[in-house]
């Protein structure tokens, strides 16, 4: 049976996304070959001061959304925050690591780095890992994800050929890709990060969606061979 594709549209610097991570991982442990991951990237940071500075001026600014986060993240036993996120050295935008993750993704195409689930990466691909990292870079370290030199970094603690990703932003083949993820989120009328497609777009996961629910979705898609009617999810 052919596999299901799964896309799963999210900006990097988004909270919702970086805790989402531990339902990607169970997915990808309950379902292995049965689903197909696609991950894109939306722009809901891609011009991050401005976009605090609209909901949060009169909130306290980014020392009030530094203040929501903790308020969010004191959930939650799985992720990690540093105290001073969003306030040291904030990221003007996330557009620098998106086009650096299209990047290795056109690299996993060409077959020049693995696209083998790696066992010392909790089974996450190369890909898989250096988003996992560059989340952790600014969640957990409050490192500015948007300097070349902090993902310049996280590609040499996984060894991955730098050259040849500032290549593919140089000649805008990676910028072709990150555009292809707009066309996407607007063909799909994607709401926010992170939100889940199946089904070709008749279904749509929004959120802070618990993994039950997620796993209730697959299930009746991947258990129903006609699948390309209504679903009772």
């Amino acid at each position: 049976m052919k596999a299901l594709t799964v896309e799963l549209f999210s900006d990097v610097l988004c909270i919702w996304a970086y805790s989402a991570q531990v339902r990607v991982d169970q997915l990808k442990i309950d379902y292995s070959t049965r689903i197909t991951l696609q991950y894109r990237f939306i722009p809901v940071f891609a011009a991050a001061h401005d976009r605090i500075g609209q909901d949060w001026g009169k909130r306290g600014s980014f020392e009030g959304f530094n203040r929501h986060l903790h308020k969010v993240a004191s959930r939650w036993e799985h992720v990690r925050l540093h105290p001073e996120v969003w306030l040291n050295d904030p990221p003007h935008s996330s557009t620098v690591a998106h086009l650096y993750l299209k990047a290795l993704q056109l690299l996993e195409e060409t077959g020049e780095i693995s696209c083998d689930p790696v066992k010392t990466y909790e089974n996450r691909t190369l890909f898989e890992e250096f988003l996992w990292r560059v989340r952790c870079a600014f969640f957990e370290k409050a490192l500015n994800i948007a300097r070349t030199r902090v993902l310049d970094e996280v590609c040499a603690g996984l060894d991955l050929p730098q050259n040849r990703i500032h290549e593919l932003i140089d000649t805008g083949e990676a910028h072709a890709r990150l555009h292809r993820d707009t066309e996407a989120r607007d063909r799909y009328q994607i709401p926010g990060s992170p939100t889940l497609i199946f089904n070709e777009g008749r279904q749509r996961l929004y959120g802070n969606v618990g993994y039950r629910i997620i796993d209730a979705n697959l299930r009746e898609l991947l258990d129903n061979a006609h699948h390309t009617g209504a679903s009772w999810c």
